[in-house]
């Protein structure tokens, strides 16, 4: 087999190794995935991304977890994906719109390169055991704590992650420390990773639907998170579910290369 070129971004220390697969040529199974993010004897990195032709929109995005099993949407990895696709040549102008798991996603690379992301409505925002619950394309778990930075991330992430009301397929878990009016603090277990990521996309996205509470209107809430700053912006009619979500932050290529599977 002819060596693989990729290249690596990262979304706020989110870090993905992407691949162009229009031609449909790469075949990767689950074991050489996650031995291609694993941090010791791979490439290092929390998911895998293949950038694929698409019918229906500019292209399309195939998203594996580090642990090399095909997940939901992955919200940094949307933004990182469309700088990809820029970086190819494949985007006419700022605009776009590609295809992923849960649907079709707008999204915009601004001139300062952030890159703006459409997340899909998010039609149910509910409180479980003093949490709250809801999918932003992936499913959180959102838990508020006076100190984010005084949290056992890794072992109290895991547990809830395993709790059977999540069952079968788990969820994320995001620790949440309110900041200001619209500012909070996130850090995130991720499941499919196992583990800490420096930031998650629908993580942030899901917290600071969180933060708005019962209040309706227009919202913008800046995310700190240990890998850097996000933005969230969404609309809000009726209490419990959220419109015209989007997430916008940084996308940097941090290095590109080739290798043989």
């Amino acid at each position: 087999m002819k060596p693989i070129s990729f290249v690596k971004y990262q979304g706020t220390g989110n870090d993905f190794i992407l691949m162009d697969n229009r031609r449909g040529n790469i075949s990767l199974n689950q074991e050489k995935i996650a031995l291609l993010c694993h941090r010791r004897f791979g490439i290092g990195a929390d998911g895998l991304m293949l950038l694929e032709s698409s019918a229906r929109a500019s292209f399309r995005m195939v998203y594996f977890n580090a642990d090399g099993g095909e997940s939901s949407m992955c919200g940094n990895g949307g933004r990182c994906i469309v700088a990809f696709a820029q970086r190819l040549g494949i985007l006419q102008g700022p605009d776009t719109e590609f295809e992923a798991i849960d649907g079709l996603h707008r999204a915009r690379i601004e001139p300062d390169g952030i890159v703006s992301l459409h997340m899909n409505d998010v039609p149910s925002i509910r409180q479980d055991q003093g949490q709250v619950l809801l999918n932003t394309g992936s499913p959180h778990c959102v838990v508020w704590v006076d100190d984010v930075q005084q949290v056992a991330v890794v072992r109290e992430g895991r547990r809830i992650r395993q709790e059977a009301r999540f069952a079968p397929g788990g969820a994320n878990v995001n620790f949440v420390s309110r900041l200001g009016a619209r500012r909070i603090a996130v850090r995130t277990y991720e499941r499919g990773v196992e583990d800490e990521t420096l930031s998650c996309g629908t993580g942030v996205t899901a917290a600071a639907l969180a933060a708005s509470e019962k209040e309706l209107g227009r919202f913008s809430y800046e995310i700190e998170t240990p890998g850097g700053g996000l933005q969230v912006q969404f609309e809000k009619s009726q209490p419990d579910s959220a419109h015209s979500v989007i997430l916008r932050g940084p996308a940097v290529c941090v290095f590109e290369g080739s290798l043989d599977v």
